[in-house]
């Protein structure tokens, strides 16, 4: 193993500092069990915002950025795992509390590891990423609570995003009529080659003080949060339920209890971050296979290195790319 390797490192105290690209040693790494040579991570949401200092997402400083790491075992001192393995982390901590994926070397706790899922590679696993596997778990809850695809159209929000593009082909794959909902128009063959049988504008949104709307979707996967999650209350169908997954367009959501209690509608929250080993494994063997994403070239739309993620960053917080971000280290 080489004794110095490129890393992404973000300096965040009590306010962000910088972030660029250092040379590290093993021994600069946060403690684990399992050192994994890195082939490739993925830029989200939350790695831009920590990356470019516009969000608090560091709870140590410094730390290696990236909450998505793929790649091979290097050595291990645990049982679970041994040298030439493949194997993939998300989530767990990474870049919040343990150093993330944006290094070319990285060591963790054994317990958040994942055997690499038959069906998939380094490359594809890193297109999934924690977007697709957040998608993957709103739908591990829409069918542990009964959710059909007979129950009406499955609304979509902030579709063209990396979680909203996975759960759009991935509800489509299983037979659900799905309706994306963007206000970017220039995406809509993109949505529509995904699976989208409709696409609606965010100013279909409503904001008022009715207590509810006529029913009109079946359920919802939602990242936008605030007024548009309010709305989805007042506006789908009895017993439909709706996945809270992001919160872009606010945190704050002003509605009722008429839906829940007329309409036995069900919100549910979804967090990859906090999601047990368990069922974790679990909806990675299913990527691998049944839920194994069909259109994955079409959601990879770019994949850059070390010294490009600053352009990255920039571009996902801008709105300019549209899918998923890969990078190879």
């Amino acid at each position: 193993m080489q004794e110095y390797f490129k890393a992404f490192r973000i300096h965040a105290d009590k306010e962000f500092k910088r972030a660029g690209i250092e040379s590290l040693t093993i021994n600069d790494l946060s403690p684990g069990e399992v050192v994994i040579k890195v082939e490739y991570s993925s830029v989200n949401y939350k790695d831009a915002l920590a990356g470019s200092g516009q969000g608090r997402i560091l709870r140590a400083s410094p730390l290696n950025g990236g909450i998505d790491l793929a790649g091979i075992v290097v050595s291990s001192d645990s049982d679970q795992f041994k040298a030439g393995q493949s194997v993939l982390v998300n989530g767990s901590g990474l870049s919040e509390v343990h150093d993330g994926g944006y290094s070319q070397y990285a060591r963790v706790p054994a317990d958040w590891i994942v055997p690499m899922p038959a069906g998939l590679t380094a490359k594809t696993s890193m297109v999934i990423g924690t977007a697709g596997f957040t998608a993957a778990l709103a739908i591990q809850r829409l069918q542990d609570n009964h959710q059909t695809s007979d129950q009406g159209p499955m609304l979509v929000t902030g579709a063209t995003g990396g979680v909203g593009s996975f759960a759009l082909q991935l509800l489509s794959q299983l037979g659900y009529e799905v309706v994306a909902m963007t206000r970017k128009k220039d995406q809509h063959d993109y949505l529509y080659s995904l699976g989208a049988n409709e696409i609606v504008n965010s100013d279909e949104v409503k904001i008022d003080d009715v207590s509810m709307h006529k029913g009109r979707w079946g359920g919802a996967i939602d990242n936008l949060g605030g007024e548009t999650l309010a709305w989805l209350t007042k506006s789908v169908k009895p017993w439909g339920n709706i996945i809270s997954i992001g919160m872009a367009g606010g945190v704050n959501v002003n509605t009722t209890a008429m839906p829940f209690i007329l309409r036995g509608v069900a919100l549910l929250g979804v967090t990859s971050a906090a999601c047990p080993q368990t069922l974790r494994e679990q909806v990675w063997r299913k990527l691998g296979d049944e839920l194994l994403p069909e259109k994955l070239d079409q959601v990879c739309t770019a994949e850059v290195n070390l010294e490009k993620l600053p352009e990255a960053f920039s571009n996902l917080l801008n709105g300019k790319i549209h899918g998923r971000q890969i990078v190879c280290l």
